[in-house]
Order: structure tokens, then sequence, then C-alpha cells
């Protein structure tokens, strides 16, 4: 593109505007440069397509063109402010977009959009669904990108009900054709568990891209077989795995990653072959065997109780991630069921010695929009004594139908029945409790749960959905948990 010499300030703001649309963002800032050098100063159109281009390359500073838009007295200007707040957003400093937003002495769609979506993209879904909310509270009138962002952040912070509510909204206002909120929408529904609502929203599009196919089998090229291995491990198709992993050099050029490695050992693993799945780690380059490929072997050692292997790929992720607490509490977990105490012991001392602290376990329940939070032995829910009643129910309906305890998942080396005690009031069996109160009967029981579900609760809380006759959705830190008529999606292998 033509240096601007000769030309006046339309003529500079035009070119940077083509070049920060077309992608040209490095030129975009060299014409702004430029342009000052030449002692233009820049104008409310100047200022826009420059912060954009400055956000998404990062440098200069948005703080520095902020100081420059104050002295200019630029801040008044909507689409500037607007351009602001996006371009904070963009770099993750969502405190000065903020404090930007709430400076604005007027904002439209485009302010809001920016805010919501600067949230939903950084990851604070609480905080992007709580400025979606105020939005629509002020009366202004959503866009398809807000719909797109607040989907998004109701899918990371799997708030179902406020989903529907926005799909619903989107409905209404003729926002549901756009691909983006299309999207947004399987991935919100599959995301928390909704399988057959994704489905029903996939079938209706219009019009798909790959993006779309993402959201249903998890992602296009490189992660649509992670998707593929992920679906072949936990649907037992250990044929169909090899075959997928095997083609994707040699028919589609793609070289296996980590997430591929992973998927790949979690199949052998379910399978019971682990010999095979070390052969395989041992035949991979080492810069694609990252700390989540050895958790993926610690894992099916901790199911086939292969302590021998499961202190070497513990060891491995010691070494690639030393602060990772999962090998600590997988080993700790496997020892525990073997009885070896001592060895529980010596990992514990081993995890207080290098300062590693494991993630409390908690389970949730969303029931009306409000969030219900359990820990293990909580007692400080409202309707605490309810639930220990409903959970004590539960523990002897179950009983009746034969299940018996597996007190070897009770971390603790205490006497039977106050083993059988803590398992019986894990949080996940208190969610469930609470959401047989709470949920209609209709209704799926939906609990979240941090971390990953333990083999006896996982035991219970199918046998629960069939005693009950109801559907239970438990979503832990591995996977989803679809149990109904005593059955369970994972094929008791998660």
């Amino acid at each position: 593109m033509a240096s601007p010499g000769g030309k006046g300030l339309v003529a500079c703001n035009a070119a940077i505007s083509r070049c920060s649309r077309a992608g040209l963002h490095r030129r975009a800032l060299a014409l702004f440069t430029e342009m000052r050098a030449r002692g233009l100063r820049a104008d409310e159109y100047t200022l826009p397509p420059i912060l954009n281009s400055a956000a998404l390359l990062r440098a200069p500073p948005a703080a520095a063109l902020h100081a420059l838009l104050l002295r200019a007295g630029l801040a008044s200007h909507l689409h500037v402010a607007n351009a602001l707040v996006d371009a904070y957003a963009k770099l993750s400093r969502l405190g000065a977009a903020r404090a930007v937003f709430d400076e604005m002495p007027r904002r439209d769609v485009v302010t809001w959009t920016s805010l919501v979506t600067g949230l939903a993209r950084a990851g604070s879904h609480g905080l992007a669904v709580r400025a979606y909310r105020d939005m629509v509270a002020a009366g202004v009138a959503t866009d398809e990108f807000a719909v797109a962002a607040v989907l998004s952040s109701c899918a990371g912070s799997t708030a179902l009900e406020l989903g529907r509510s926005v799909h619903a909204a989107a409905v209404r206002s003729g926002h549901e054709p756009f691909l983006s909120v299309g999207n947004s929408l399987v991935s919100m529904y599959a995301k928390t568990g909704s399988l057959r609502d994704a489905r029903t929203v996939f079938d209706a599009m219009r019009s798909r891209c790959a993006i779309t196919w993402t959201a249903l089998i998890v992602g296009p090229d490189y992660v649509t077989f992670v998707g593929l291995l992920f679906a072949c491990s936990h649907a037992g198709l250990l044929d169909a795995g090899r075959a997928h992993f095997q083609s994707m050099q040699s028919e589609h050029g793609i070289s296996p990653g980590p997430d591929h490695y992973a998927c790949m050992v979690d199949l052998l693993g379910r399978a019971g072959r682990l010999g095979e799945a070390v052969d395989l780690l041992d035949r991979s380059p080492a810069a694609e065997l990252d700390a989540t490929v050895w958790k993926a072997l610690l894992a099916a050692c901790r199911t086939h109780r292969n302590a021998a292997l499961a202190e070497r790929a513990a060891g491995m992720v010691w070494r690639l991630d030393p602060t990772d607490a999962v090998p600590y509490v997988m080993l700790s977990n496997l020892y525990s069921r073997a009885r070896r105490w001592g060895d529980v012991a010596r990992v514990r001392a081993l995890m207080r010695s290098r300062g590693i602290s494991k993630e409390p376990g908690c389970s949730w329940v969303v029931v009306a929009g409000v969030t219900h939070v359990f820990h293990a032995g909580d007692r400080d829910h409202q309707r605490a004594a309810e639930i220990y009643r409903k959970a004590e129910e539960m523990a002897a309906r179950i009983r009746a139908r034969g299940h018996v305890p597996d007190t070897e998942w009770a971390l603790q080396d205490e006497a039977p029945e106050g083993r059988e005690m803590g398992l019986a009031h894990h949080g996940e069996r208190l969610a469930v409790a609470f959401g047989l109160l709470a949920v209609p009967a209709a209704a799926p029981i939906r609990v979240y749960k941090n971390l990953r579900v333990c083999g006896d609760c996982h035991a219970a809380i199918k046998m629960v959905a069939e005693v009950y006759g109801r559907e239970i959705i438990l979503r832990d830190s591995n996977c989803f948990h679809h149990m109904k008529d005593g059955s369970c999606s994972c094929g008791d292998y998660w």
C-alpha cells in the first residue's frame, strides 16, 4: 500500500481502516506511526481500527492509545469508547474494559456485546452471564454476537437452564438462523450433557461449517480425530480406534499429538491392554507425550490395579509438571484400595513436603437458577437434615437391591462402618439426594463434580437411578455419565 505522504487525514484513515479490516494489522500500525510523524492528528475515525489492530497484535499498549484519545478529547465519541472496551477485552484486561464501560455516559449494543464477548473469551463465564443479564435488563436488544458469547459462557459454567432461556430469546428475536448462534447452541447443549437437544439444533440448522461439526464431534481436522478416538474409547471400539489412529498420518497427513496419544492410552487401558499402551508410548516421539498422556496411563493403572506401572506413570507426570496433584491422588487411591496404608502415608507426606495441595472435591446441582454446592460430609445446606435423611434412604434402598459398599474407595484407615458412612456422605451422593428432593420427577437430575467420581459413588448412583426410576446425569472432571435403568453411558470405565 502506498505511503500516506501528500494525502490528508481522510485518506490516511481510509488506508488504516482497509488494512485493519484485511488483517494487515502491522501495516495499519505503521501507517498510524507515519501519519503522526507527519503531524496529522488522529480523530474519532482513526482510533477504532488502530485500537483493534493494536489489541490483536498486543502492541503498542492499549493504555498508550487510551491516553492519546483522552488527550485528544475523543473519549466522548461512542464508537471510540466502544473500540477501547473491545481492545481491553481482547487483551484480557477485563478490569480496564469494565472501568471504561462504567464511565461511558451512553452505551449501545456494540458496547455491551464487546464486554460480554470479552468476558466469555477470557473464561470469566459468571461475569459474562451477569453482563448479559444486565444488558437485557437495560432494555438493549441483543445481537447474534452477544447471544453466541453468552451461550459459550453457559456451556463453560454448566448453566443449562439459562442457556435454554437464551435459546428461547434467540428464537423470539430472530437470531437462531445465524450460523454463530447455531454453533454455540450445539456446543452449549453438548457440553452440558443435553445430547438430544444438541442433535435437534444441529439437524435444524440451515447451513453448517467445520465449527458446527466441531461442536457435535469435538473439532475439525486435528481435533476431529480427538473426538473420534475419544468416542471409540468410550464405546469400546478397539479396532476402529486403532484404524483411525493409524490413518491420521498415512491418509490425512496429520501428526498425532498429545491428545491423540492420551485417547489411545485410554482406549487400550479400557480394553486391559496396558502392555500395548506402554509399547505405543515407548515408540512415540517424546515431544508428543505430555502430562495428560501419562495421566491417562495412570488412570488405567488405577482401574487395573497395576501399582508398578502406576508408579512409572506418576514419575513421568512429576517430571513434566511437578505441581500437578493428580498423580499423588491417584497413587494414594490405588494404594488405599490395596490397603497399603504405609504407601498412602508416604505419598501424602511427599505431597506436603513439596507443597502440593489436592483440590477440594465438590459437587453441585442447579435448581431454578440457584446453584447448590456440596462437599463430603457437608451439613451447611439449609435443608441438610432432609438431604441426609434422603441419603440414608438411598443407601438403604440400594442395599436392599444388593449394593455392597466398596470401602476400598474410602481413603481413611478406619473401621468398616466408618468407611461406609464416609462413602454414603460423599458430595456427589448428597447432591443426588438433594436432586431427588428438589428436581421435578419428569426432569433429569444433573450433578456436576470438579473431580473424578469415585468407584463406589458411581456404582451407587447408577443403582439409585434404577431404584428411583430417574435419569441422573453426572458430569465429573473426565466425562459425562448418563445413568438410567441401572446402566451408565461410560460402560463403567471413566
